[in-house]
């Protein structure tokens, strides 16, 4: 590769092009501020500068230049000029401290112009040169300066700038703001609530009330900083008021007109205008949803349940059963782009969940399983919950095995732990629609996440068993305290600080100024404890795989430590810690950064430029789809503040029994899984297949259009799975590695 095809990523985030003579110039600089005799030779600075060049071009990426300048002195070292070494960090040190004072200044200026590459790629369903996406993100900048500068402990600030924790959503920290929640929609439809100090009473009918629910994620996504789920069992009673309406009416018009029919005809024409209501309805959701932008500038995170073991009644179920199909159908369809072509939508995220009901073909409602096979193939989604896993697995205070509870994560992958009180927690939230004894968990939420890098854990040992499980402690009571850090945050916020959270139904109905400190203890919310890359610290202590025997059986051992750790902070503080796959975007590519700077390019474990999320199998090893389900269910279950498992398909819109096939094996052996395919379109030559990954001159990996060879972004529509959900907006290039290099799971 030619040295001035490559980029650095400057201090502000700006990438600019590789320019050897700087190294050169500041190694010359230092050599001429030592003794003639531990100078260097004009020969020798240009060999060594060669030599960082040479490192920096293995990394195949663009290289911090924090990075470079640890590489020169490490060379320095090398070639045994340690004088000029010390020379040039002092150097580096007293700039350092030139900088404190103005760091900020420059990572906001280098995002308003849309210079600052790590700041472009950090969220791949937010466009960074929209107004609204730069004000949330200067607003971060400023956060997250502020935390580390004043709210968050040294250890914990320094933990998280090495990679050796991460301390999720930092640019959030100094707001009173929380993770992710599970709405009670259903309480603030059936007995009201109020948006922008205007009241909402009950909707009388189901359009109104999808209207007045995409006004709830709007407003509840303003309020904290993660993901939101609602179910659509909530929004069922309300097909039965328009049924009651459309009845009135067609019976006036009958009169009116002076029309008899049969009650058979009656009926007919009732269903007809009751399920282009339900259209209407749906159509809301999906049209309000992808087009609403919250304050933090992108559209809403949020997730529609889809349980028809929710239902109350027949009616009910059969009226939630074509709310399902009308969700499926227009999600099938897609939204259309700027030139009218119909594209797949990063959200609404659907989850549908198979049981008993859908899960066979002699099951009354298989049509609507077929119809997620099809959906699933063409669009991404849904993705699918086991009832009976889930009902093994999620037992509250009473409940056997097979008989716990099933619902849904709150946003892409973070589930509740079992209501361990078993009747609701006494309604410590006030809601209206309480039932007593029964398991609560619409109103819920989680108070945020600190994930722990197995990787560096592992390579700091050495191999050394004894040293691993010793840092390991060390590390899990670091992340505990920047847990700590989390939950002390949130204690003392009066409900005023987010009304429709705290004071008007989707979390809670506590008083103007109560304080919400109740509702972080008991088990009421979870706060996670996040971890990564099981698969590369398994082979980096054992040189195992976890899909050989020894490999697997020391990655459990691990994830059964991390639970115990939990468990043990759970017991002594009455929080429930939980742990949590974490969903790795731009942190993948941080992690492994920070890796190889402190470690260097280890074979298999830091010779790419991510690491695998969560448990997972790496994207690269040649796994068969049933063969990766079973040996992740194991591994999910010790996972239980949320993980999700993928398999990876080629198009599978006609291969439909495939999927299914697929579907009813995660039935049977996994809580919760997805099926990974690729919806992509070409705005140009109208391609409308697979955007390629290729490296431009640089070394970049960039998306190019396989049929016209365009590679403007701005003109391609991409849609990937990214850790649980779909992004749409591209990602850095550490996950665009990842994405580049994933093999299928299916032939």
């Amino acid at each position: 590769m030619k040295m001035k095809e490559m980029k650095i990523t400057k201090r502000s985030g700006q990438e600019v092009p590789f320019d050897i003579t700087k190294i050169e110039n500041a190694i010359r600089k230092a050599s001429q501020a030592v003794d003639y005799k531990d100078a260097l030779s004009e020969g020798r600075i240009k060999l060594i500068a060669e030599e960082v060049a040479g490192v920096c071009a293995a990394r195949d990426r663009a290289m911090h230049v924090e990075e470079i300048q640890d590489i020169v002195e490490t060379k320095l070292m090398e070639f045994g000029a340690r004088e000029i070494a010390k020379r040039y960090i002092v150097y580096r040190y007293k700039q350092e401290l030139k900088r404190k004072s103005n760091t900020t200044d420059d990572q906001i200026l280098s995002l308003i112009e849309c210079n600052n590459e790590d700041v472009k790629q950090e969220n791949s369903n937010k466009n960074p040169t929209i107004n609204a996406v730069q004000r949330d993100y200067m607003a971060g900048e400023v956060s997250k300066d502020v935390s580390a500068r004043l709210l968050l402990p040294t250890d914990v600030v320094q933990a998280h700038k090495e990679g050796i924790i991460h301390f999720h959503d930092m640019d959030y920290y100094a707001q009173h703001m929380h993770n992710c929640d599970l709405v009670n929609l259903e309480d603030m439809l059936q007995n009201g609530t109020v948006i922008s100090e205007t009241m909402i009473e009950k909707p009388r009918s189901f359009s109104t009330a999808c209207n007045i629910a995409t006004q709830i994620i709007a407003q509840v996504a303003s309020n904290q900083y993660g993901g939101q789920s609602i179910s659509l069992t909530h929004l069922a009673p309300f097909v039965d008021v328009s049924r009651k309406s459309i009845q009135e009416e067609v019976k006036s018009e009958c009169e009116l007109a002076g029309v008899k029919m049969s009650k058979a005809d009656f009926e007919k024409i009732v269903e007809r205008r009751v399920r282009k209501e339900i259209q209407k309805g749906v159509q809301t959701i999906q049209y309000q949803v992808v087009t609403l932008m919250t304050t933090n500038g992108q559209a809403p995170f949020v997730t529609v349940y889809m349980y028809l073991g929710e239902a109350r009644s027949e009616r009910e179920r059969d009226d939630l059963a074509m709310i399902i199909e009308e969700v499926l159908n227009e999600r099938i369809k897609g939204v259309k782009n700027e030139q009218g072509v119909y594209i797949t939508p990063a959200f609404p995220k659907l989850i549908y969940v198979l049981e008993e009901q859908n899960v066979t073909e002699k099951s009354p409602y298989w049509y609507l399983t077929e119809l997620a096979a099809k959906c699933t193939a063409k669009r991404m989604v849904p993705d699918y919950i086991s009832e009976k896993k889930m009902r093994e697995y999620k037992l509250s205070k009473g409940e056997t095995v097979g008989h716990g509870d099933t619902y849904t994560c709150m946003g892409c992958r973070s589930f509740l732990t079992p209501d361990r009180s078993g009747d609701g927690y006494g309604n410590v939230a006030r809601a209206k629609n309480y039932e007593p004894g029964k398991p609560k968990y619409y109103g819920r939420f989680n108070q945020g996440v600190v994930t722990i890098n197995l990787v560096d854990i592992a390579l700091s040992a050495h191999g050394d068993m004894k040293k691993f499980w010793d840092l390991f402690e060390e590390r899990c009571e670091l992340c505990h305290r920047a847990l700590r850090c989390r939950h002390e945050r949130l204690k003392g916020t009066p409900s005023d600080a987010a009304p429709i959270l705290w004071q008007y139904g989707a979390l809670a109905r506590l008083d103007k100024g109560e304080k919400i400190d109740k509702l972080l203890y008991g088990g009421y919310s979870t706060i996670s404890l996040g971890y990564a890359g099981l698969w590369e610290c398994v082979f980096a202590m054992i040189g195992k795989k976890l899909t050989e025997p020894e490999g697997e059986k020391f990655g459990l051992e691990v994830m059964e430590k991390l639970n115990e750790y939990t468990a043990k902070w759970k017991k002594a503080e009455d929080i429930d810690y939980s742990l949590y796959g974490t969903p790795l975007e731009s942190t993948t590519y941080k992690f492994a950064k920070c890796l190889q700077k402190r470690f260097g390019v280890v074979k298999g474990v830091t010779d790419k430029n991510y690491i695998t999320n969560s448990y997972h199998v790496h994207v690269t090893e040649k796994i068969d789809a049933f063969d990766k389900l079973a040996l992740e269910a194991k591994f999910q279950k010790l996972s239980p503040g949320g993980a999700i498992s993928y398999v990876e398909v080629p198009n599978m819109q006609n291969n439909l029994p495939a999927v299914l096939s697929i579907m009813k094996f995660i039935y049977e052996n996994i809580m919760y899984a997805e099926l990974n395919t690729k919806s992509d379109y070409c705005q140009v030559c109208g391609f409308d297949g697979e955007i390629e990954i290729v490296k431009d001159e640089s070394g970049k990996l960039i998306w190019k259009c396989p049929k016209c060879g365009n590679t403007d972004e701005s003109k391609l529509n991409v849609a990937r799975r990214t850790c649980g959900y779909i992004g749409s907006q591209f990602w850095n290039q550490g996950r665009t590695q990842e994405i580049k290099e994933r093999v299928l799971h299916v032939s």
